[in-house]
């Protein structure tokens, strides 16, 4: 029986991605609630691999990304969960 690869990343539904784009262009034109909806709409597993991808490739998590970019990387922010 060969061994499964536990290391491949976790599929994001297709929907998801798209969400993930409208709450980053919804973030760009400075519509918060509009992201803040779409971030909402995604469901759990597609939230843990895009997760598992941004820690992989950038090293950090969604909000911490974002709050680079925005300049606010020294703020403090509690962790929500």
């Amino acid at each position: 029986m060969p061994k499964q690869n536990t290391s491949a990343p976790q599929p994001i539904s297709l929907m998801a991605a798209g969400e993930l784009r409208d709450a980053l262009t919804a973030i760009e034109e400075g519509k918060g609630p509009t992201a803040v909806a779409a971030l909402m709409a995604i469901d759990p597993a597609s939230w843990q691999a895009i997760e598992q991808r941004l820690a992989a490739v950038v090293g950090t998590d969604l909000r911490t990304l974002l709050l680079k970019v925005a300049g606010e990387d020294d703020v403090a922010v509690p962790a929500i969960g």
